[in-house]
């Protein structure tokens, strides 16, 4: 069964699954629905994505507005710098960001709940990521926030990284703060 590690933003979950290794190689149970219920993760997993970045590379602050969606994420290969942000207007850690290194030797999971944006830098040559998502993508719902917003304050591993038009142009959180959903 994996661990549940501390967390500081409630609804935020890091799992550090056991990893049962030999000269072989390893396997690692990476989700069973009553283990991870159990453990705080509660979703129901619709769709599965995974995406590939190089060095450099920083994806984020993304979330889809209604219905919302959480996202179990992990890294595949390599690693990376994984951020949440709580966007829920009532929640007294809103606004505020929390950060775990994810890769593929530790195996570790967050679990960012809706109400969150979502982003992620590689630290590694490439990395694989994977994200389990409790709804469909839909680009008509699909939004951002500025991953530099300054009142934000995130502490990204790189100064320069490589992001894309999107994420160059996003709003900064108080831009946004009376249309978000949460």
């Amino acid at each position: 069964m994996p661990e549940r590690l501390q967390t500081r933003l409630d609804g935020l979950v890091l799992l550090e699954p056991d990893v049962h290794g030999d000269e072989r190689g390893f396997l690692v149970e990476t989700f069973s629905v009553p283990a991870w219920r159990q453990l705080g993760v509660e979703a129901e997993f619709v769709q599965d994505n995974h995406s590939r970045s190089r060095a450099g590379i920083l994806r984020g602050l993304h979330f889809q507005t209604r219905p919302g969606q959480a996202k179990l994420v992990r890294c595949l290969r390599g690693r990376i710098w994984d951020v949440a942000v709580d966007l829920r207007r009532d929640s007294p850690s809103y606004g505020r960001w929390e950060g775990h290194e994810l890769d593929d030797e530790l195996h570790r999971q967050l679990f960012i709940p809706v109400g969150f944006a979502h982003g992620f830098c590689v630290l590694s040559e490439v990395a694989d990521v994977h994200y389990r998502l409790s709804s469909l993508y839909d680009p008509a719902t699909e939004a951002s926030v500025a991953w530099d917003d300054a009142e934000i304050g995130i502490e990204w591993p790189m100064s320069d990284p490589q992001i894309s038009e999107r994420d160059r142009t996003a709003p900064r959180l108080a831009e946004i703060a009376a249309e978000l959903p949460f």
